[in-house]
């Protein structure tokens, strides 16, 4: 799998074409006059909502912007073909929200996730029988073949943690989500050790926080910061069963707070995988 999105090269895109745009001088009515479209074409490119970028309107944007910078040119003409490509989930898009494809495209690019979840074991570090498990009770109604779609795109997400590049994950869980059965004691046991194993991976760092801490800045609910190495560019993700947020800009700061303060209260990696060890052996 890439890790790299053709939803962000679209996203990438739109935006650069918006900055462009601006710098030139150039109104929106004077942008669509140029692709001879609306003015909501204009303002549909800018928000990133084109699922396959016409390389002649690119070009034709580009021109009327008078940039001339023909290494420019090309990489914007480069980010309109990737865009036009299809993401690796794009068989499940009809099963999957707006809000939760760009997610997945946001994680398959990130530079560092830093995740929080109160009652479950986070997504990625999810093994098959536990998220088939943890989908058939959850609080959509789902049909086998579905709950299955919802398992392979679960796994296939996972991926981002292996190869050659993968994502730094920073995972801190309540210790409810380890006590909590799911799918029976075996599914139980098999994620217990599926965690231990993956903590072992330099590129992922577990931690929990234990009953005796009592309450904590967790409990009001999971969240998942997006870290990419652009400054300025993370995003937060928080999963409700009315649907999914996506927060970007303004508004992360709080959760990095809150997950600092989290990471303080935590036991240390160590004592971390001590404790699901024990788990385990009982």
């Amino acid at each position: 799998m890439s890790r790299t999105s053709p939803t962000l090269r679209r996203r990438e895109l739109s935006k650069r074409l918006k900055e462009l745009r601006e710098a030139a001088g150039v109104t929106a009515p004077e942008a669509a006059e140029a692709l001879g479209c609306s003015i909501d074409k204009i303002h549909w490119i800018e928000r990133g909502e084109w699922n396959r970028p016409r390389w002649r309107d690119v070009r034709d944007l580009l021109d009327r912007y008078r940039v001339t910078d023909e290494r420019l040119r090309e990489y914007l003409m480069q980010l309109a073909r990737e865009g036009g490509q299809k993401d690796w989930w794009h068989p499940y898009r009809k099963m999957l929200s707006e809000a939760y494809s760009t997610y997945i495209a946001f994680e398959g690019d990130a530079d560092e996730l830093l995740t929080f979840e109160l009652a479950v074991i986070p997504g990625l570090l999810q093994t098959e029988d536990y998220a088939r498990a943890l989908i058939r009770k959850g609080p959509a109604e789902l049909d086998d073949a579905d709950i299955e779609k919802r398992v392979q795109i679960r796994t296939e997400r996972q991926r981002i943690l292996v190869g050659d590049d993968p994502a730094r994950l920073f995972a801190v869980i309540d210790e409810a989500a380890l006590r909590r059965t799911v799918g029976g004691p075996d599914v139980m046991r098999a994620q217990l050790q599926h965690l231990i194993k993956m903590a072992a991976q330099p590129n992922v760092t577990l931690q929990v926080i234990p009953f005796s801490v009592g309450p904590h800045p967790g409990t009001g609910g999971r969240f998942t910061i997006i870290s990419f190495p652009e400054e300025g560019s993370d995003a937060v993700y928080i999963e409700t069963i009315a649907g999914e947020l996506l927060i970007e800009s303004e508004g992360v700061g709080s959760y990095r707070r809150a997950f600092r303060r989290l990471n303080a209260e935590a036991l240390s990696s160590e004592d971390t995988i001590a404790l699901i060890g024990r788990m385990v052996d009982s």
